[in-house]
């Protein structure tokens, strides 16, 4: 059943719902002009909020505080091209409340991915961003400084914190070249940082990875080549130990394959789990279709 179908001046490249809440059916949207724009889906033909954000395309977007999904304020955040992460509070007009860029002299990088972490307050939240060049960055909101950074040697396409509501647990970032990454973000050295695990899948790029809603430790990846993974993390007898000068560090644990699936001979660009059904999923490709899917026995793993 097709609502309304809406169209705009300039192409949309990301949105989410995260910030509103299920009443409200507010969609933000960042587009190619580098615009983010709130919609009231009830009454769509003028935004409720629009700000022109970035100087280039916006590339990922998220939000945090609404449909149940994190404590704090209604906050988006949207990364470009034009090299900077900024979070957005609607009931502020115009300007950011936080603005990542490059420092002085640091040549810009694109930024493809960007997701909300640690709101599990109404003090504390994290963003994490990815970046064309294998750069992801964290960002503490609270203390509105960088808390850590890495390089994973590839462009970094998808990054998500297996809860948005929950105190550091893990994050996982996927590459341009079939590779994941899963850290262990509980537990930060100051040197060595966060404790990892990487895993070789789709022989592809990676471009998107979503946790299942009701079960934390699974996770789905999609594919470059039109494929499915579905994965379990198994932590280790200890989550963390201590260095040979007593500090503490995390210790990684492992992801083993539970299941893959090849749906299309395009790429899968997309993909979310439904919050309410276990297991109902939906994706999208570079083939113009849209798939919905069932998960059965998610329970017994």
């Amino acid at each position: 059943l097709l609502s309304p179908e809406i169209e705009k001046a300039k192409p949309i490249k990301c949105g989410t719902f995260g910030a509103a809440s299920l009443q409200q059916r507010y969609l933000a949207t960042g587009d190619f002009g580098g615009s983010l724009h709130i919609w009231n889906l009830e009454a769509p033909e003028i935004p409720v909020y629009s700000v022109k954000g970035h100087k280039e395309i916006i590339n990922s977007i998220d939000g945090v505080g609404g449909l149940g999904i994190g404590e704090g304020a209604p906050e988006i955040v949207t990364g470009s091209r034009d090299g900077t992460v900024k979070v957005w509070d609607p009931r502020q007009k115009d300007t950011p409340v936080a603005n990542m860029e490059p420092a002085q002299g640091e040549s810009k990088r694109d930024c493809w991915t960007v997701a909300f972490g640690n709101a599990y307050n109404q003090e504390e939240r994290v963003v994490c961003a990815g970046y064309d060049n294998g750069d992801i960055k964290l960002f503490d909101l609270k203390t509105m400084s960088l808390r850590w950074e890495t390089n994973i040697k590839n462009g970094v396409c998808s990054v998500e914190f297996d809860r948005k509501d929950v105190n550091m647990n893990k994050l996982v970032a996927t590459s341009l070249e079939g590779k994941f990454h899963v850290f262990d973000v509980r537990t930060q050295h100051p040197t060595k940082g966060f404790a990892s695990v990487s895993e070789k899948a789709h022989k592809s790029t990676i471009w998107q990875v979503r946790h299942l809603p009701q079960n934390r430790d699974i996770f789905m990846t999609s594919g470059g080549a039109g494929s499915l993974h579905l994965w379990k993390y198994e932590y280790p007898a200890q989550r963390s130990k201590k260095d040979s000068e007593g500090v503490e560090m995390g210790v990684a644990g492992s992801v083993s394959l539970l299941q893959n699936v090849t749906l299309s001979t395009q790429p899968i660009s997309s993909l979310d789990w439904s919050p309410d059904k276990k297991g109902l999923c939906v994706c999208g490709a570079f083939d113009q279709t849209v798939r919905v899917l069932i998960v059965t026995k998610l329970n017994k793993v």
